[in-house]
């Protein structure tokens, strides 16, 4: 018996050396096996050797499920790292390419590409990458929320058509809602042409003509740069400011024509403001130091260009895709309108019926407070809503018909455990000029001593646009954006910093982020409702400024 057993161990050793691809497991397997024939010897002396094949492919297909795993946590975290890795040097500048691999650039080439590439350490770098949405939802578990989001929508649908047939006998498809908030529609295509055609040849033509005085033919650059800007400024305000803001006010156009109006109004200012921030200090350089050419002016296809891109910070080039994907372009547009009819249903069925009621009530503190909690969820929607809309659905579909490249309109905002990251990371296309135009430039004349100074002036030129925006577009002053941004945003901003991680941080944000959206929509459209059921008699700037809410009480509802 131990000559056979020790036959069997010369086996195992054999069949281990024989065998160098297999997992660690095969010493086990040598073990398991020789415990086999010491106790699993029939009685003819026979090792029952199927017994020992069946536990081994056991264990092959353990340590093959095991490899799969591995493999797919190593590409996750290999993905993130090379993630992070081009996020981090494009931050950097570009290191000079070897001469081994490039030839040497002339003096004269390096001059000029020095005025196209964007200083160290103040130009965002533009990358190739996709949204973040679209590689989740290649995930089945990310794609499956997407699916309980649309069914519903389903039962949004259904419950309304389920509705409306037992209290009127008939489907009824007309969506009022709708046709009222996209109304006088000719109107609002023909003040954005006004609009856009005015911001394409307004402030080229005047950048242009402003290079051409600093490039010798003019003897007061100084004094033409003060002419120029001048009248840039004037533009700025007086064209795009205030006569779109005249247009909306005087035809009292309602809640989603407004909207489109004025976000066009403000984005076409911020891409003129970029346009003229990043090309303006290549020629006052140029115009300082007097060595090689002048840099040449931006061409009207490359400005054209950027008027339309999804971003909003201004480079002659873009990283581009090779091809246009129509089908992909088809998908976002149509997600986009099933989005604007989702959030009909949102008002329809858990807006509507609640502020008509609500709004016939006295202002008082109990009512605020159920009204705030009945809010959060149609609120909490509408936020979501509008985020997958525009930020991805829309941003996406121009960006694919561009062929812009980089698509990272937004970040991971759902998982910050700070509302300082959630603000970085909700909306990069809007951040990113404020934090180029707004707090590095405040740095930059303040050289860099007042950075506290810097977030705040940043806070405050968000919520005073953002209020101006809400304040137009509804057609009254009631700052209660303005308010939670400034005072909980600021508190938030120092109290849940970037050093809080952990889950307990990320539920502390988004609780308060639902119960802000709740105080939005609930003081909102209770003023929405007293407007029209208490209108002002004799209006004045303290009826103006004081909310209708506050004191309007009817006996019965007038309608919409």
């Amino acid at each position: 018996m131990d000559s056979y057993n020790d036959g069997v161990r010369l086996r195992c050793r054999s069949l281990t050396e024989d065998k160098k691809v297999q997992d660690l497991d095969s010493s086990g397997d040598c073990d398991a096996s020789h415990r086999a024939v010491n106790g699993d010897i029939n009685s003819n002396g026979k090792v029952e050797v199927e017994h020992v094949i069946s536990k081994k492919l056991q264990l092959k297909r353990k340590a093959e499920l095991l490899k799969g795993e591995l493999m797919r946590q190593f590409d996750n975290h290999v993905r993130l790292f090379v993630d992070g890795l081009i996020e981090e040097s494009a931050s950097l500048e570009p290191a000079p390419v070897p001469a081994v691999f490039s030839p040497l650039l002339s003096d004269k080439e390096r001059v000029k590409l020095r005025y196209i590439r964007p200083p160290h350490g103040q130009g965002k770098q533009f990358v190739s990458r996709r949204s973040l949405l679209d590689e989740l939802f290649e995930v089945n578990h990310i794609r499956t929320i997407y699916h309980m989001f649309i069914a519903l929508l389903i039962l949004f649908i259904l419950s309304t058509l389920v509705v409306d047939f037992i209290d009127q006998g008939r489907l009824v498809l007309d969506f009022d809602l709708l046709v009222y908030a996209f109304g006088q529609f000719p109107l609002v295509v023909c003040t954005w042409i006004c609009m856009f055609l005015s911001a394409l040849v307004v402030p080229y033509s005047l950048f242009h003509l402003w290079s051409q005085t600093q490039c010798g033919s003019s003897g007061h650059p100084r004094l033409s740069s003060f002419y120029f800007g001048t009248l840039f400024l004037c533009y700025q305000f007086l064209c795009l400011g205030f006569l779109p803001t005249y247009v909306v006010v005087s035809n009292s156009l309602p809640p989603a024509s407004c909207f489109i109006i004025i976000l066009e109004q403000v984005r076409l200012m911020m891409k003129a403001h970029s346009f003229v921030r990043e090309n303006v200090p290549k020629f006052l350089s140029w115009a300082k130091e007097k060595t090689g050419p002048s840099p040449a002016v931006p061409q009207v296809t490359q400005y054209l260009y950027f008027l339309f891109a999804p971003t909003l910070i201004y480079r002659d080039k873009y990283p581009r895709t090779p091809v246009i994907r129509w089908g992909y372009v088809a998908t976002k547009l149509l997600q986009v309108l099933g989005c604007l009819f989702y959030a009909y249903y949102v008002f329809v069925r858990l807006c509507i019926p609640q502020f008509r009621s609500i709004s016939l009530q006295l202002f008082d503190l109990r009512a605020m407070v159920l009204c705030v909690f009945n809010s959060i969820l149609p609120g909490v929607l509408v936020l979501f809503l509008a985020f997958f809309a525009f930020l991805h659905c829309w941003l996406n579909a121009f960006a694919e018909m561009l062929c812009f490249a980089d698509r990272m309109f937004y970040k991971d905002w759902w998982n910050s455990t700070s509302f300082a990251n959630y603000y970085r990371t909700w909306n990069v296309v809007v951040h990113d000029w404020l934090y180029y135009y707004v707090y590095k430039d405040f740095l930059w004349i303040s050289r860099k001593r007042f950075r506290a100074a810097a977030m705040l002036f940043v806070f405050t030129v968000s919520a005073v646009v953002h209020e101006y925006i809400l304040a137009i577009c509804f057609g009254f002053f009631y700052p209660v954006l303005f308010c939670l941004f400034m005072c909980f945003g600021m508190m938030f901003n120092f109290i849940l910093h970037d050093r809080r991680k952990g889950p307990i941080w990320n539920i502390i944000m988004w609780t308060s982020l639902f119960l802000g959206q709740g105080v939005l929509i609930c003081l909102y459209s209770q003023e929405w409702y007293a407007q029209r059921y208490c209108p002002q008699k004799e209006p004045s700037l303290v009826n103006l400024l004081t909310p209708r809410s506050w004191s309007c009480q009817k006996t019965s509802a007038d309608g919409l």
